[in-house]
């Protein structure tokens, strides 16, 4: 418990050092465009009593069984209630992430104490994993849900190690698996299965009992049951997004070679492969721990053999990881290997942690710091291979290593090994402070503004429905601010923070022909045509896309569009002053005012009289006649899941331009109901898995309790005697 406090509290100290450092680390890139949006929209959503699984008006961002919502996910749930009422995203932001912070640290810890790790140098571990490079300066400070489903994933693991070793029961596992598969989020669901893989191998090799690997994969499948509802609709939905494909392609980019996974202990290290960056890059994304690979030189590695079957199972993940890290780029929706860099970070430190704390000796010392001093410079050439321009920092962390590594062993052997795990753990403060201060100006910052109320008092108040057609690759440093460019234009997910309805927003999992028709990119940007095609009849209704979407205002970015102002205004459309945003902004408007009030969402309707009855997110309830036979076009896009019925009976649902949702009325219809209805696609299926998910880790709990009270009364009638096996522990 000590030492459990102690990895709690060194998680809390690392954010500190890395907030001293950079006060916007944890908000920054996706973070800032794409989350803190996401939970105030969702926030508001829930608090209005709605479950916002589609918000038409979002178009390709408002599919939010898309994208990393996290809808079924409680914790998410409640982080997304909690985000209205903060004014400050960069301060609720970087609360929600120490809290996950310190939950990763302490599945770490878990883990080793699982493997029989010792608990200060467990808490070695679970310190130094939030602070390993990758996952400091992309899953905590950018991808939240890769931070998320991380710090449920560790604790699946521990309770999984722990079950299969009859010291837990199911529900633990089911509990953190669903919670891991429920951040919605690809990455940490696949690397779930890998780790049960793993568990599962190992287990095997270790006890060479299949009854408890057969209940972890039940309980495994119970999860995957459970959770199934997470992933089923975007799965069914593939075909018309970005990532629809299901092709393995080896390309190098954010790929990592073998020989930079390993580089894992020169705090200066900036490895060298293909980025956004270019070839080397700006962060220390291979870094996990200062002390990992000369610590090998102190493992007594004669007794260490003796547990190589008790801790296969970690060995397998690491080299499954260190394997995915390095290709193929892309495996139809995973793509970006360097993501897994976290899970290799986990399997080493848990690995080293062990051995150190089980089989750690200072014993012929000598020997032993020259093999450190060697396993130091084959890092120090590594690292200098990669960024020969830094020679003089990469020395300064050699150095550093040096002597951090003699502190911790003179205080081993003369205050034993709390002492030293303590020296080791206060070490990567300042690391972790060094580290950040030097990647600043950070290259993924958009800085967006951090106070909502502020944010929102300078920008134009855009009642109705907006689209901007904007780039943000024009926008010039000078401009990223409330007094430039964030006071009259949004990118991202911006405007949910503001409050107001705008069609841009941030999307991974776009819906592919309405990003072409607009040709409108996953951040909201669009091209220099994109003017023209909003305003370009549709060649089957006739209408231009801004009445097929019910859009009451255009805002043109000046940079992009610089002589639209001189130019008339479309057909019933004006051009609008705000004053103070001319510099960035023109404003086109309807000269009638507000449509998207007016006959709910139907946008169009040819040779059919189609009048509104109500509408919600996912329901639109419409009174039709039509004497010859018409068609009705909504303002929805077309993601699968729509059906239809009139008066009752289904009938088959058409799509225009591939995005806009349409029904065909038939001849001789009167004062019929049309009631169109989206569902997310296999929902019902989804429900059905996840009930009998709950059925299933309810029957393997009750063969657990059953199984731990007949082994206590046997006990208690044979204390001298081991008690007889029954088949029901098979299943138990």
């Amino acid at each position: 418990m000590r030492w459990g406090a102690v990895t709690a509290l060194g998680a809390v100290a690392g954010y500190i050092a890395v907030l001293l450092a950079n006060a916007r680390h944890f908000y920054t890139d996706d973070t800032e465009s794409q989350y803190t949006g996401l939970w105030i929209g969702l926030g508001r959503a829930l608090r209005d009593g709605t479950f916002p699984v589609l918000v038409p008006e979002r178009w390709m961002s408002g599919n939010n069984m898309m994208d990393d919502a996290g809808l079924f996910n409680p914790p998410q749930l409640l982080i997304d209630l909690i985000a209205p009422s903060f004014d400050n995203m960069a301060v609720y932001a970087t609360l929600v992430k120490l809290i996950f912070g310190v939950i990763a640290a302490l599945g770490v810890y878990r883990i080793c104490l699982a493997y029989g790790g010792r608990p200060a140098w467990s808490a070695v571990a679970g310190v130094a994993f939030p602070l390993s490079g990758f996952f400091l300066f992309f899953d905590e400070a950018s991808w939240m849900t890769a931070l998320t489903g991380t710090a449920w994933l560790v604790h699946a693991w521990a309770s999984s190690v722990r079950y299969t070793r009859g010291r837990g029961g199911p529900i633990p596992v089911f509990v953190f698996l669903y919670l891991t598969i429920s951040t919605q989020y690809i990455f940490p669901a696949v690397e779930a299965a890998l780790m049960l893989f793993a568990v599962a191998v190992g287990e095997l090799i270790y006890r060479r009992e299949w009854r408890p690997v057969a209940k972890l994969t039940i309980a495994g499948a119970c999860a995957g049951l459970a959770g199934l509802l997470t992933f089923l609709p975007s799965m069914l939905s593939a075909k018309v997004t970005w990532r629809g494909t299901q092709e393995i392609i080896n390309d190098q980019f954010l790929t990592v070679p073998w020989s930079e996974s390993l580089n894992a202990s020169l705090p200066s290290s900036l490895p060298a492969f293909t980025s956004w960056w270019g070839y080397v890059q700006p962060m220390p994304v291979t870094y996990i721990a200062w002390f990992l690979i000369p610590a090998l030189a102190f493992i007594d590695w004669r007794r260490a053999r003796e547990s190589w079957r008790e801790l296969s199972a970690v060995a397998v993940f690491s080299v499954l990881m260190l394997m995915w890290s390095a290709g193929p780029g892309t495996i139809g929706p995973l793509r970006w290997p360097v993501r897994v860099l976290p899970m290799l970070a986990i399997g080493l430190l848990v690995l080293v942690c062990v051995l150190l704390g089980r089989y750690g000796t200072v014993r012929d010392l000598k020997q032993r710091a020259i093999a450190a001093a060697v396993l130091i410079g084959l890092l120090w050439v590594r690292t200098f291979s990669a960024d020969p321009h830094d020679v003089i920092w990469h020395v300064v962390a050699v150095v550093a290593v040096v002597a951090l590594g003699a502190g911790v062993v003179w205080l081993d052997r003369t205050k034993g090994v709390a002492a030293g795990c303590a020296l080791a753990i206060v070490a990567m403060f300042p690391i972790a402070y060094f580290q950040v201060n030097a990647a600043q100006p950070t290259p993924m910052t958009w800085n967006l503004p951090t106070n909502r109320s502020q944010a929102a008092a300078v920008f134009p108040d855009f009642p109705g429905n907006t689209i901007q057609l904007a780039e943000r690759g024009l926008l010039q440093p000078q401009d990223n601010s409330l007094d430039g460019a964030y006071g009259s234009l949004v990118f991202g997910n911006y405007a949910k923070s503001l409050d107001l309805s705008y069609v841009n927003g941030y999307t991974p999992t776009g819906h592919f022909y309405f990003g072409e028709l607009l040709c409108m990119r996953w951040d909201s940007s669009v091209c220099p045509d994109a003017f023209r095609r909003m305003f370009a009849p549709e060649p089957t209704t006739g209408r231009p896309l801004v009445d097929l979407m019910k859009l009451d205002r255009v805002v043109l970015q000046r940079a992009l569009f610089p002589d639209a102002r001189d130019q008339p205004a479309p057909a019933g459309w004006k051009w609008v002053d705000y004053p103070g945003h001319e510099r960035y902004i023109s404003v086109l408007e309807r000269e009638n005012g507000l449509i998207s009030t007016v006959n709910g969402r139907v946008a169009d309707a040819k040779n059919v009289t189609a009048t509104s009855i109500s509408e919600t997110g996912t329901t639109s309830r419409v009174r039709v006649s039509s004497t010859e036979g018409g068609r009705v076009v909504f303002a929805r896009l077309g993601w699968p899941g729509y059906r239809v019925t009139l008066n009752g009976a289904q009938i088959p649902i058409k799509v225009v331009a591939k995005s806009f949702v349409a029904v065909d009325i038939p001849a001789g219809t009167q004062n019929a109901e049309l009631v169109l209805t989206w569902r997310p696609p296999g929902w019902k299926i989804g429900i059905a898995t996840m009930v009998a998910g709950l059925s299933g880790i309810g029957i393997l709990q009750w063969l657990y309790v059953r199984s731990r009270r007949r082994d206590a009364a046997a006990v208690a009638d044979h204390p001298t005697g081991e008690p007889e096996r029954e088949l029901a522990e098979v299943f138990s």
